[in-house]
C-alpha cells in the first residue's frame, strides 16, 4: 500500500513539472520559446503613433516567432532611470536589450570600448543600439547596430519641400540635436538646394521629441519667419504642429508613419519607416552566433524605409519631379551623405 501511494505521489509530481516546463516555454501563439529573451527600452509612449508605437510592432512580431519579450515605455535619454531599467532585465534574465532610440547607443557603447558602457559592463548579455554613423563603427563584441539610414529621406523630403513652397522659406523640426539629427537637417539642406540653390532653410531643435507644446511653440516661430513647408522629425510631439498648421496653407512632411489623416489639407509625405524586418534580421544573426554586427536599413520600396507615395496635394509634375529624384536615390545616382556637423539655425 506504502509503495503504491509513493508511485501515486511522484506520478503527480512529474505531471506537474511537466505541466511546469510546457507552461514555462510557451507562449499565447503556441509557438516554443528560445533561448533568449529581448526586452526593449521606448523613449516615448508605445501608442504614441510613430516612432516608438513602430518599434512596439517590430517587437510584438518577435514575440509571435516564440520569443519572450518585455518592455519599458517613457524612459528619458540615458539617465538614472534608463541604467536602471537596463539591469534590472538583466537580473530578470534577458539576455538580449534593444534600446529604441539613437539617444540610447552612446551609453551603450556605440562609438566607445570605456569601462562605463553597459556592453563593456555586462558582457553576456547582448545589446541592440541605433545609430546613425556610417560603418565601420566601433562597438563592444556584444553590440549590433541597426543604422536607421535617414539621410536619403529627408534629402527627398528638402527637395520636395523646395519644389512646393512659394515663400522661398522652409522648416525643419527636431528634438534632440545629436549626430543623426544634424545630418537629417544637413541632407534637407542638401536636397532643398539641389532645387532652389537660393531657398532659406530654418532649422530648429526643440530637445524634446515627445513635446507638443514645444513643437507649437517651434512651428509658429518659423511660420513667423515666412516659412511654408515644415518638415518634422519629432515623434509624439507632432501632435503640436497639427493645431498651429489647420487653417493656413502651409505644407507639412514628416517621418515614421503616415500622418495624412491629422492634417489632410496641409500633408505631403513621410519617410516610413518598418522596424520589423530590421529587429528579425538582427536576431537572426544573433542566433546563429553572430553576436555583434551592423545593418543599414535598405531605402528601397521593400526594405524598410522608404517615401511615401503619392504625393498629397501636389499637381501632376511635381509628383513626377520629385520620384524621379527618389528613384535616383534608390539606384544610386544621387548619393546622401552623412553630415553629422552641426548646421546651426539657418536660413
Amino acid at each position: 500500500m506504502l509503495t503504491t501511494v509513493i508511485i501515486v505521489v511522484l506520478l503527480v509530481a512529474l505531471v506537474a513539472g511537466v505541466g511546469y516546463y510546457y507552461y514555462s516555454t510557451q507562449n499565447g501563439s503556441g509557438h516554443v520559446q528560445s533561448q533568449y529573451k529581448v526586452a526593449a527600452i521606448f523613449s516615448g509612449p508605445v501608442n504614441d503613433g510613430n516612432y516608438n508605437q513602430l518599434g512596439y510592432e517590430a517587437l510584438q512580431a518577435l514575440n509571435a516567432s516564440g520569443v519572450p519579450t518585455a518592455y519599458t515605455e517613457n524612459v528619458p535619454s540615458p539617465t538614472a532611470t534608463f541604467l536602471t531599467d537596463v539591469q534590472q532585465y538583466i537580473n530578470e534574465g534577458f539576455n538580449i536589450i534593444w534600446a529604441h532610440g539613437g539617444q540610447f547607443a552612446t551609453a551603450i557603447g556605440v562609438g566607445s570600448n570605456s569601462s562605463t558602457a553597459l556592453a563593456v559592463e555586462y558582457p553576456n548579455v547582448i545589446f541592440i543600439a541605433e545609430a546613425d554613423n556610417p560603418a565601420p563603427i566601433t562597438v563592444p563584441k556584444n553590440v549590433w547596430v541597426i543604422d536607421r539610414n535617414f539621410a536619403p529621406g529627408f534629402y527627398v523630403e528638402g527637395a520636395l519641400a523646395a519644389m512646393t513652397s512659394r515663400s522661398g522659406t522652409i522648416g525643419y523640426i527636431v528634438g534632440q540635436q545629436l549626430p543623426f539629427a544634424n545630418a537629417e537637417a544637413n541632407a534637407v539642406i542638401a536636397g532643398a538646394r539641389s532645387v532652389n540653390p537660393s531657398i532659406k532653410i530654418y532649422r530648429t531643435f526643440t530637445g524634446d521629441f515627445n513635446d507638443p507644446v514645444k513643437a507649437r511653440t517651434a512651428v509658429q516661430s518659423m511660420l513667423g519667419l515666412g516659412a511654408d513647408v515644415i518638415i518634422s522629425a519629432l515623434n509624439l510631439a507632432d501632435s503640436g504642429i497639427y493645431p498651429a498648421i489647420q487653417g493656413t496653407p502651409t505644407l507639412y512632411e514628416s517621418v515614421y508613419t503616415n500622418q495624412y489623416s491629422s492634417v489632410p489639407n496641409n500633408y505631403l509625405t513621410s519617410y516610413l519607416y518598418n522596424f520589423t524586418p530590421p529587429l528579425m534580421h538582427v536576431f537572426t544573426e544573433i542566433k546563429s552566433g553572430v553576436t555583434s554586427g551592423y545593418y543599414k536599413i535598405p531605402f528601397s520600396p521593400s526594405g524598410g524605409v522608404y517615401m511615401q507615395t503619392p504625393i498629397s496635394n501636389v499637381n501632376s509634375t511635381v509628383q513626377s519631379r520629385i520620384q524621379n529624384i527618389i528613384n535616383e536615390v534608390v539606384n544610386g545616382q544621387i548619393t546622401v551623405a552623412f553630415n553629422s556637423t552641426a548646421p546651426g539655425p539657418g536660413p
